[in-house]
């Protein structure tokens, strides 16, 4: 299992998959083909080109080519390559015409993509643990808790990574209920956070408190949704749910920011596991790979803040994917703003209900989170590919 830093990448939106993935392969591809290149084609298949233009798939590819030639987008929304939904294939070529280079990649979720023919695994494995119910044996047995696990395995310099992490985190809910207007893209969805966060202040304070959690998720989904600067928990398209969390509980309760450093190395590890052992790509296995995992980051954060025992903070994680499973990705236009803003909202409140009920109990239950991202990424697989990000089926229907 790879790097919590990977799951958490600081980037620019609407989407990792669609947006961080396919301009870090332009990268790659620039850097493999030195100035020789006088013009480029960029073929994008399946997930990537259906819902493409709604995510500003294309810009991102070309800001990063056209500086250094004209670059050309072949839309091929009906081919769907064997390895993944979010195919790309790259072409280079010379002044006398002829294909210099080309490579071909996927887009795998979270910003990683994966060359054509390599074997999907984690680079620079760094745990020697995979399994959530393995670390929670480990964790009874040493008396330890998630996040040290987390830096046995990841060196203390995790905490100035995590610092940054938090600070970007902070700074787009700060942006996001302060910003007003119209999200770009043609929809005419105008932001809502600003509205949220005032109407929550006339409220009792048990009513105040969910409408400011509302209020900080729609406001970093806001910022992604128009391009703004925000971390992957664990995708673009559901950034706003771990920060809302986080950000409530920090302000609210005066938690450390030692302890929600703490309690986001405790998120990744959860999110980690799920990326290791399933996916977390809506155009692999649908919004419960999204939403669904942000949520269960999330709760298992909130869990740890309140003192949770590890069994505790297993059984809010597996409550908050539990109950996401089997929801599709089918944004309207492709567009990461209906339903993907609002299901932060509601995903960031169901974190923190999963963290009460499981506080309620003594942590055993009936069915592992390692079981339920079994169920989920089988149920993904069984999704109709219409609701798994192309734009064919469900809400994207909606004129």
């Amino acid at each position: 299992m790879e790097t919590i830093r990977n799951l958490f990448r600081i980037g620019y939106g609407p989407s990792s998959s669609h947006t961080m993935g396919p301009r870090n392969a332009a990268l790659k591809f620039v850097d493999m083909c030195g100035d020789r290149a006088v013009r480029f084609e960029v073929t994008l298949y399946g997930s990537l080109a259906a819902t493409g233009k709604g995510h500003l798939t294309d810009k991102a590819i070309i800001d990063v080519l056209d500086p250094v030639a004209p670059t050309s987008i072949v839309w091929k929304p009906d081919i769907f390559l064997p390895f993944h939904p979010n195919g790309m294939t790259f072409r280079a070529f010379g002044s006398d015409g002829n294909e210099l280079l080309n490579r071909t990649w996927f887009s795998v979720g979270g910003g990683t993509i994966v060359a054509d023919g390599e074997a999907r695994q984690e680079a620079d494995s760094i745990y020697d643990m995979t399994k959530i119910d393995d670390i929670l044996n480990w964790c009874e047995e040493t008396g330890r808790s998630y996040w040290e696990y987390v830096e046995r395995c990841e060196g203390p310099g995790i905490w100035d990574y995590l610092k940054e992490v938090w600070e970007v985190m902070k700074a787009a809910v700060e942006r996001g209920i302060e910003a007003e207007g119209v999200l770009p893209g043609g929809l005419g969805v105008r932001r809502k956070a600003v509205s949220y966060y005032v109407h929550a202040a006339g409220y009792a304070q048990s009513l105040k408190s969910r409408g400011l959690v509302y209020a900080y998720a729609l406001a970093v989904s806001e910022e992604n949704a128009s391009g703004g600067k925000i971390v992957t928990a664990p995708t673009c398209g559901s950034c706003g749910i771990v920060p809302a969390v986080l950000y409530h509980l920090y302000t609210s309760k005066g938690f450390s920011e030692q302890r929600i450093l703490r309690a986001l190395a405790t998120a990744g590890l959860f999110g980690n596991a799920v990326k290791a052992n399933a996916s977390i790509s809506g155009a692999e296995v649908g919004c419960q790979g999204e939403v669904g995992v942000a949520c269960a980051m999330a709760a298992a954060a909130a869990s740890q803040l309140f003192g949770g025992t590890p069994a505790q903070i297993e059984y809010s994680a597996e409550m908050g994917l539990e109950h996401h499973l089997g929801l599709t990705c089918d944004p309207v236009c492709g567009l990461v703003q209906i339903p993907c803003i609002e299901r932060n909202a509601y995903a960031a409140a169901r974190a923190l209900d999963s963290n009460l009920y499981a506080a309620f109990s003594d942590g055993r239950h009936s069915v592992k989170f390692d079981r339920i991202v079994q169920v989920m990424k089988q149920t993904g697989h069984d999704l109709p590919s219409i609701y798994k990000e192309t734009s064919q089926g469900g809400l994207a229907t909606i004129k």
